[in-house]
């Protein structure tokens, strides 16, 4: 089969692999759609730590079963599904106590095993979730990043009535923004340097946006602010906006690496919560829910879609901030 292989951080290629087999449990799929997120870009530039190299990329998918392994029951080839790529081991502390996102093995697909940026990918059973009717299979590549987005708001207080600050109007700025709307957001402000991305947060239902927060009017600050772009300095930009007794959370991805300064003292006169979202928790199957009942504006989301052996020129698309989701459709090419 054809696959595009990361052989090492920067050096990229479409190539021919073997075609996957399935092992007990485990199921084949063939994308249908491949969404493309930060975490792909840094996989690419090697700045996610967890990755080894050479691999497949891709954990934002949907795509048809099309073969089954050993024991699966449940599943049928020709069903389309929409695919958690989380992988937790099970047994160590922090799975024993419900925190696989946290394991201390943790692993994804796409993201420490090879995913699906290929004809056909090899998964866990137990990870496929069958895309309602409703659901378009493009669409539904969103399902992965929204369930992102509600791991999020697992640990947010989600208090009726906060006003909310969002930095970044990517995709998972504009996520966050359908999701405080409908769990009822007092006010919804979101800044971003890209003014057309601005104008679609705004479309979604932002009511006031700005190239930065200075210029929107709220001088006492906002009960929520979330980072949704790992960016450094708007880190500390947003940790200087939380109204006193709110919360900040860390839902961009930043570099591993990357050192943010931040006032001790506020945080201890201001009784501000700072907490972090990491992947996916007890959250996929509530996401496809939402998909399914129309929370989020699937047709707004997605702008562009490529080939395999145009992943280079949709890295840069999204690079460049053109788009919104950005998908590889495998058997396109």
């Amino acid at each position: 089969m054809r696959a595009v292989v990361i052989e090492t951080p920067g050096t990229y290629s479409l190539t021919t692999v073997d075609d996957p087999a399935p092992g007990p449990g485990e199921v084949v799929v063939a994308p249908a759609a491949v969404g493309i997120c930060g975490t792909d870009v840094h996989i690419v530039e090697g700045e996610f730590a967890p990755t080894p190299y050479p691999i497949i990329p891709g954990h934002e998918f949907t795509g048809e079963v099309v073969a089954l392994g050993e024991g699966v029951t449940g599943l049928r080839t020709g069903e389309q599904v929409a695919v958690d790529p989380s992988l937790f081991c099970g047994s160590c502390h922090f799975c024993a106590i419900g925190h696989g996102n946290l394991c201390e093995n943790w692993g994804a697909i796409g993201d420490t095993v090879d995913g699906a940026m290929a004809e056909y990918v090899t998964v866990p059973a137990a990870n496929c979730y069958r895309l309602p009717q409703s659901v378009d299979v493009f669409q539904g590549t969103l399902i992965e990043p929204l369930s992102c987005a509600v791991r999020g708001f697992d640990v947010l207080p989600r208090r009726l009535g906060d006003h909310y600050l969002i930095y970044g109007a990517g995709t998972m700025g504009l996520m966050m923004l359908q999701l405080a709307r409908a769990a009822g957001a007092a006010s919804l402000s979101v800044v971003d340097i890209n003014q057309d991305r601005l104008k679609i947060a705004e479309r979604l239902g932002a009511d006031a946006t700005g190239a930065d927060a200075d210029a929107l009017d709220r001088p006492q600050g906002w009960e929520t602010v979330i980072d949704c772009t790992g960016v450094v300095p708007v880190i500390e930009d947003g940790l200087t906006r939380v109204r006193r007794g709110g919360t900040f959370q860390q839902f961009g991805v930043a570099p591993s690496a990357a050192k943010a300064s931040f006032s001790p003292f506020q945080v201890y006169n201001d009784e501000i919560t700072i907490v972090g979202s990491m992947a996916v928790l007890h959250s996929f199957g509530r996401a496809v829910d939402l998909m399914a009942k129309g929370v989020i504006d699937a047709g707004t989301m997605l702008t562009h879609s490529f080939g395999l052996d145009e992943f280079g020129a949709a890295l840069q698309t999204f690079r460049d901030g053109t788009g919104r989701k950005i998908q590889i459709r495998p058997a396109a090419s």
